[in-house]
């Protein structure tokens, strides 16, 4: 299942994951800088949440993809039960 982003989805989920990366860079200064422990956690929470928008973002696209792309039979190139086992499996990876 390859996985073509969109220009407003690619520039969302790319967003995303900036947000995050910014945040992570932030969590880190923070550690070195001894900051609250609360704080840190705080932004370490925040971090994770745009991670995980950013990849339900991914697999949503994803999702509706193989929904939509079949071959030019009409049939999808791979079976129902393996689309959904395999879109199962990426969302339980982010649970």
């Amino acid at each position: 299942m390859d996985l073509e982003l969109a220009g407003t989805e690619l520039k969302s989920v790319l967003n995303r994951l900036r947000r995050a990366q910014g945040q992570i860079a932030g969590v880190i200064r923070m550690i070195e800088e001894g900051r609250d422990c609360e704080d840190v956690v705080t932004q370490l929470s925040a971090a994770s949440r745009a991670l995980d928008r950013a990849g339900f973002a991914i697999i949503a696209t994803g999702l509706q993809q193989c929904l939509t792309d079949t071959d030019g039979d009409g049939k999808s190139s791979e079976s129902r039960e393996e689309m959904r086992t395999r879109l199962e499996k990426l969302f339980l990876s982010l649970a």
